[in-house]
């Protein structure tokens, strides 16, 4: 038997390999997923560092309540091997929260059509109502030459805050010719954040469009460029300028305080606070809680 320095440069590396994976083999986790692969060791050494990342992401994803937390390398997927014509490979697969967005990204898509008349009107919940009030005396007197504020609404999942705004806003775009902008919260960033060169440019339209609507806020991953960068000088210039702002979220504005606070640091809890209070400024803060209408009506939010 060889000793160490008889080796080849290729022997001592194939050795090290061993050697990693042996090692990693003592986790439970890669353990398991080792034996559902079900390939020959010397195949599965190559992926020792790959795979024990496999094993992290997926111990990520136990606790995650969202994407907002997610820790992994490409958010919202877990980087997965499969087995395919006899061959390994690896692939990214989208986590349920991920699947969540892209089917509410679709929603969004549709939002952009619906009117009031695709919308049941009938006054008999009385939170629907108050809100409906409000959204029909806003549209009647809406005038650009006048300061007017928009409207926090939350409430529980499916509960229709974005359909229901939606249609007065796209009413309010067609019959008065108004610039509305309706945008899910996770769209915008990703927006901003894929082309760097046009971000200035895309944020001065967020910034001056006469209506802005910012769907789903709270369901964002938050980060000091999200909070800082973004959100916060977009509701500072709109809130200066007089600009209609209108938010749905599922949080209630003490819970999206908290949302925005990071690490709970004194100087995050101002940070945070200085958001809130610009919302609080732009906004009327109303809440729509009722019976999911996901199922009554086919749509998700």
């Amino acid at each position: 038997m060889k000793n160490l320095k008889e080796l080849t440069k290729a022997e001592r590396f194939d050795l090290q390999l061993e050697s990693d994976f042996d090692e990693a083999l003592e986790d439970e986790d890669f353990k398991k997923l080792i034996k559902s692969l079900n390939r020959p060791k010397k195949e599965m050494m190559k992926y020792t560092s790959r795979l024990k990342n496999t094993c992290q992401e997926i111990k990520n994803c136990r606790n995650c309540q969202g994407l907002f937390q997610c820790q992994n390398g490409l958010e919202g997927h877990i980087d997965t091997p499969k087995i395919e014509e006899n061959r390994l490979y690896f692939t990214y697969y989208p986590c349920k929260y991920y699947q969540k967005m892209v089917l509410k990204d679709n929603e969004s898509n549709r939002l952009k059509k619906v009117m009031l008349k695709d919308i049941d009107l009938k006054l008999n919940d009385k939170k629907q109502s108050k809100v409906i009030k409000w959204l029909d005396t806003f549209y009647d007197h809406f005038d650009l030459g006048k300061i007017q504020k928009g409207l926090y609404l939350h409430g529980n999942f499916g509960s229709g805050k974005t359909f229901l705004t939606s249609a007065f806003l796209h009413e309010l775009e067609e019959k008065k010719n108004i610039h509305v902008e309706i945008i899910y919260i996770t769209d915008l960033i990703r927006d901003l954040k894929d082309d760097f060169f046009e971000f200035a440019d895309k944020m001065d339209w967020y910034c001056k469009v006469e209506v802005l609507m910012l769907d789903d806020l709270g369901a964002e991953k938050v980060t000091d460029w999200v909070r800082d960068e973004v959100l916060g000088p977009l509701l500072q210039y709109r809130m200066s300028q007089g600009k209609t702002t209108f938010f749905t979220s599922n949080l209630t504005i003490e819970e999206l305080e908290e949302h925005f606070s990071l690490t709970k640091s004194s100087e995050d809890r101002v940070k945070a606070r200085r958001l809130i209070e610009r919302i609080k400024y732009l906004t009327v803060d109303m809440e729509l809680v009722s019976e999911s209408r996901r199922e009554k009506r086919g749509i998700h939010e």
